[in-house]
Order: structure tokens, then sequence, then C-alpha cells
């Protein structure tokens, strides 16, 4: 920081009276008007004289702030007409990155066409082996997919209680990893996924080798948590927290808006509001967050256009 250094120097007025001279010096008559001596002393008698006053400002600079100045002036190159040089820490940590990407990718489409090929082909030898008879058993074909639909919106209700009152409370020691930097292309979190799919995997399986209304209720509760885990992933996992690519999904402007709610759940502007995911624009909005949630759409938005 530049030292500035002011300084004032008022004069005052200077006042010289004048003196008697020498007494060797005779005083001018006061008939004589234009004698030698009385031009000499005319022109010798000093006058009062007023200066007004002036301010002296010494501006003085740190020389190491100068120093440092011209220091990042030399080392540090204009951009437009030298590239930004990318440290070998970057590199390595984009490496990393790229790599983690593509291994939850290749586990996200593997179990994504597992588990939708081994629904479809439940589904059809289900109900295939149980026309065998020649009568179609509407109440339960009915009930299947009543079911489905409705385990597939129970689930968001199920995993916003959860959220709030599991995760963020007695279960944050493995939650707090998905709110923090992850490491690797898995986090702890994701045991959640495995919990969730054990209910699902129990109750495909009774409905799928027994048959009746009930076992046809069960497989369709189970297909319907298969089918809402299946789009909390891409949606979360790929659209969200980008931890892997979803190519047309992005694009969808309900998906957007729930993405970027779900980031101001990241953010906890509004006490972790959002819980839910596929109605977490619904519950911004219900705590008067919709500006927030405007700005972050079009943040969001500008983000996916640049890259």
């Amino acid at each position: 920081m530049a030292a500035g250094l002011s300084a004032t120097i008022t004069l005052k007025p200077l006042r010289l009276h004048h003196q008697p001279l020498s007494p060797f010096i005779p005083k001018p008559t006061p008939t004589l008007l234009f004698t030698p001596l009385r031009c000499f002393l005319h022109r010798t008698t000093p006058r009062i004289q007023r200066m007004k006053s002036f301010t002296v400002c010494v501006l003085m600079e740190d020389p190491k702030h100068a120093t440092n100045i011209e220091t990042e002036a030399e080392e540090t190159p204009p951009q437009a007409n030298y590239p930004q040089a990318v440290s070998p820490k970057m590199v390595e940590k984009l490496a990393r990155k790229k790599s983690e990407r593509f291994t939850y990718l290749v586990a996200a489409v593997m179990s994504s066409l597992g588990i939708t090929s081994m629904a479809v082909l439940s589904v059809y030898y289900r109900f295939s082996w149980q026309m065998e008879g020649g009568e179609i058993p509407w109440s339960e074909m009915f009930g299947t997919f009543a079911l489905s639909f409705g385990a597939a919106v129970g689930m968001e209700f199920w995993a916003r209680w959860a959220h709030k009152a599991l995760w963020h409370a007695s279960l944050w020691h493995m939650h707090e990893s998905h709110h923090r930097p992850r490491e690797g292309p898995f986090e702890l979190n994701d045991v959640f996924a495995i919990i969730n799919a054990v209910p699902a995997i129990a109750l495909l399986s009774y409905g799928f080798f027994h048959k009746g209304l009930v076992p046809g209720l069960c497989f369709g509760a189970g297909l319907g948590i298969t089918v809402f885990g299946m789009a909390y992933m891409f949606v979360h996992d790929g659209l969200v927290h980008k931890r892997f690519p979803v190519g047309p999904i992005a694009n969808v402007p309900y998906f957007r808006r729930v993405a970027a709610a779900h980031k101001l759940h990241h953010s906890d502007k509004f006490n972790g509001v959002p819980y839910g995911l596929f109605l977490g624009p619904k519950e911004v909005e219900e705590v008067g967050g919709l500006e927030e949630l405007e700005k972050e759409i079009i943040r969001r938005t500008r983000s996916y256009n640049s890259s």
C-alpha cells in the first residue's frame, strides 16, 4: 500500500517595523519633499508583506508494493497472447475424474440394462404363465400395474421422509459422504440404493413364483420400486451430480427444475429443503424459495450450454 505524507506549512504575515536610523543620520525635515536622503529612506524602508498559507503534499510509494506490482506484471503474461498453463496436478485430477465417471457409467448402464431386461421378462413370463389355462386374470393384471404406479409414486414420499428423518439424523455418518467431495467413483451413501433394492427383489421373486391376486400385488410393488430406483439414479446421480452423462434427459424442462431444487438442498439455504427429489420444486415453492429456484435454473442452464 502506498504511504502518503501530507505536511502543511503556514507562513504567518511577516511584519517588519521600521527601526529608527542611526543617530548619525539626521531625520528628514518635512519641508524637504525630494531630498536625496528622503528618497534613500523611502527606498530602503521595508514594507509589510503578507504571504498566504500553502500546503505541501508529499506522496511516498511503498517500495515493496511497487516491487510486487512490477514482479506480477513481468511474471504474468497476457492471457490473450499466451495459453494458460495447466499444472500436472490438474491434469491428474481431470484424468481421475474422467476415469471415475466412466466407471460409474459402466455400472449404471449394466445395472439399468440388467434390471430392465429382467423386469420386462418377468412381467412377460408371469402373465403368460398365468394365462396358460386360457383364462385372463384381469383383476390380477390390473392390481399389478396399479400397484406398480402407486409404489413408484409412494417411493418419492418414502424417500423424502427417510432423507429427513433418517439420513440427516441417525444415519448421517453414512449420508455425510454424499455432502462432501467424493473420492473415487463410489461413496458410502450408495449403500442406500442397495438397501432399497432388497425389498424390491424380494417382492418381485415372491410375485413371480406364485399365482393369485396377492402375489400379483407384491410383484407390482416390487416393479414400482425398481422403476423409481432407475429414475432416481438417472436424475439424481446423472443429471444433478453429473456422475455419468444422461443425454437427452438433461433437456427435459421439469428435470432441470428437479436438478436445481436438489442443488438448493445441498446449499442448505432453506434448512435442507427439499428432501424429496421429483417433488423437490414443490417443496421449495412451499417455503418461499421460488426466486432462488429460478436463479439456480438459469445458472445451471448457462453452465450446461457453455460446457
